[in-house]
Parts: structure tokens; sequence; C-alpha cells
């Protein structure tokens, strides 16, 4: 088998209300593209990038998850049943669980997502592992004339939480880049910086720091 084409894989996770743009900043991050038709989306999204992080070719396994609830039906043309939705928590946790770093999201305009924010971060204390890296987003910041949320709201918030904070326009190209990379570098610091030899030899103690190179495949969804 021949050897993969990157030193560690780091799986991301972006969580958030429905519409705040976790589709457009993935699509925006790894095929540097953004594209107007704003298609809430209810379900997974998932894409790769390969990155170059100080000397080291670190593959990013990114999931967007955006959970149902018994009002979907009120934007979308289905209805999600109470076994669906027990069925969705239940593939979302895992994801959850197997995440090394996750991107809490809301939409600088609207700011029922942000004051949501705190229960999102609740369901991470609630499923992801012990010590996980975590950022808070504050997208759609090129919508200048219709913010509802300030950027000093924003950081007060993710000071609250603990945990670092930027704003980002998937539409703009502004702070997308500096956002993953970030993230990024500190699960390096914190999980293959402090043991030289995880991934390496595929080894691993909880199936995230893993040299996997196994096939994958990438899906594209809407801009949710």
């Amino acid at each position: 088998m021949p050897p993969p084409h990157y030193d560690f894989l780091i799986k991301l996770l972006l969580i958030g209300d429905s519409g705040v743009g976790k589709s457009c900043l993935l699509l925006r991050f790894c095929d540097d593209a953004w594209t107007p038709s704003f298609i809430t989306t209810i379900g997974i999204d998932f894409k790769i990038r390969t990155i170059e992080l100080d000397g080291k070719r670190i593959k990013l396994q990114i999931v967007s998850v955006t959970q149902p609830t018994s009002t979907a039906s009120t934007h979308h043309a289905f209805q999600w049943d109470t076994a669906g939705q027990e069925r969705f928590r239940t593939i979302t946790t895992a994801y959850y669980r197997g995440a090394m770093g996750i991107l809490l999201v809301y939409d600088v305009t609207d700011e029922k997502s942000f004051n949501n924010i705190r229960t999102w971060h609740a369901n991470v204390e609630q499923h992801a592992s012990e010590g996980v890296n975590k950022i808070l987003i504050g997208n759609k910041s090129d919508w200048v004339d219709k913010k509802a949320i300030t950027e000093d709201q924003g950081r007060a918030l993710a000071d609250e939480l603990g945990i670092k904070f930027m704003e980002t326009s998937a539409k703009a190209n502004e702070g997308v880049e500096d956002a993953f990379f970030a993230l990024a570098r500190d699960i390096k610091t914190r999980l293959i910086d402090s043991q030289p030899d995880a991934g390496q030899t595929g080894g691993s103690t909880d199936g995230a720091v893993k040299v996997n190179p196994g096939a994958t495949t990438q899906a594209a969804g809407g801009c949710c």
C-alpha cells in the first residue's frame, strides 16, 4: 500500500443554527468558492482539505452538522418524525465524540443564532471529548449594514466560554483561512506536538490523531 500523502489526520466539526453559513464556510475553505444560493440545509455536510502547517502535511476532515427540529417543515418540504430526529441525534453525537476541534458558528445579522451559541456549547460539553479545542465564529461580517451583533459582543461571549473568537465572511473570503488554521494549530499543539509519535504508526488513543490512508469522499451541500 502506498504511503499516505499527509502526516496527520485532524477531524473538525462545525455546529450552529441553520442558515448561519456553515456550508459556505466549508465551500470557501476547501474549494475557495462561494455561491449566492443560500440553500438552508438540515443534515450533514462533509469536505476534506490537506494543509501545510509548521512543516507538516495535515489532512482536515471537516463535518458540518445542522440538527433537525420538530419545526423543520416550516422551511423544508419534509417533516422529521421523532424517530428520525433520534437517529440523527445518535449520528451527530458520534461526530461530537470524534471531533478534535469544533467551530461554533453564528450569523452576525441574526441575534437568535448568537443567543443559541450557549446551547450549542452545552451540547459540546455534554457530548464531545474532554479538552476538545473550540473557536467561536461570527460569520457574514461583510453584512455591515445588517449587523446585529458587534465584534465586542462576540468576543465577550467567547471570553465567557473560555474559547477563541474570530469574525469571518465566506462571501468576501475574510478570516476563513485564519479561523481554520488557528484551530488546526491549537489541535496540533495539544495532541500532536505533545505526543511526537502520535499517528506515525497508525495508532491513536481515540481515533483522532491517526494517519488514515483509506479513501474518503467529498460531499457538498447548500449554504446553511
